[in-house]
């Protein structure tokens, strides 16, 4: 280590209190967190690109500081979707500080791995006080029974208004609406169950039909509309 001729002239003034880094809580334990390896939980992070044309929300499982699970779901750009299935190979296996300094192709996804890595590292994880954390699979069980991302995707006008397109709960293929043109609520098709459903012999029709659900007082309207047609 080379210093400076100002400081080799200095006298030594001894270091007093030295406590370390503050505790921060992982896994429902506190943690004064030194090294990569320190570093264990469940968390998210949340990324976009520079023109702000798509976001990407990555979730990993990291215990002691390797990443054991990823979760990338995206919206926006086709070349995000591509860029995805790589980060998805790739992040597991690597450190949390590895991950941080990996090109994952995508802006989107390279900024939400910086913003997870801030949380991680301040002790801001999902599984901050969940004992021994989350199991791997954590992700998965995220996704829900059919493996699809929750996505919400509404269209409006001032002129037309708006229109339902896609729920939690799956595509919207009707709107009901009141006496007053007013939203009371929605059908949806499941099309993860709908997929399933098909994959186990059913034919397509029946399977569309007992995908099928409501929402709010639907049964009530006094008008149906097709969200994409009308």
């Amino acid at each position: 280590m080379t210093f400076s001729k100002e400081v080799e002239k200095m006298c030594v003034v001894a270091q007093g209190p030295n406590h370390g880094p503050s505790p921060i809580p992982e896994e429902g334990k506190w943690v004064k967190a030194k090294e990569i390896t320190d570093i264990s939980g469940y968390t998210h992070g949340v990324g976009w690109c520079a023109p702000q044309q798509g976001a990407c929300k990555l979730s990993l499982n990291i215990k002691n500081g390797i990443i054991e699970e990823a979760l990338v779901e995206t919206i926006g750009c086709s070349g995000m979707t591509h860029s995805a299935a790589m980060a998805a190979e790739i992040l597991p296996g690597k450190t949390v500080l590895e991950a941080l300094n990996t090109d994952l192709v995508c802006d989107a996804i390279n900024t939400a791995m910086r913003e997870l890595f801030l949380q991680i590292a301040y002790g801001r994880s999902q599984s901050a006080f969940s004992e021994d954390g989350l199991v791997i699979g954590a992700g998965m069980e995220d996704l829900g029974k059919g493996q699809r991302s929750m996505v919400g995707t509404m269209y409006g006008t001032r002129e037309k208004g708006v229109r339902y397109l896609e729920m939690t709960e799956g595509y919207c293929t009707r709107m009901a609406l009141d006496e007053n043109n007013e939203v009371i609520g929605y059908e949806y098709v499941s099309l993860g169950k709908m997929t399933d459903l098909i994959k186990k012999g059913l034919s397509p029709n029946e399977a569309y039909e007992k995908s099928k659900g409501t929402y709010g007082r639907f049964n009530e309207g006094v008008k149906f509309i097709d969200p994409r047609l009308e």
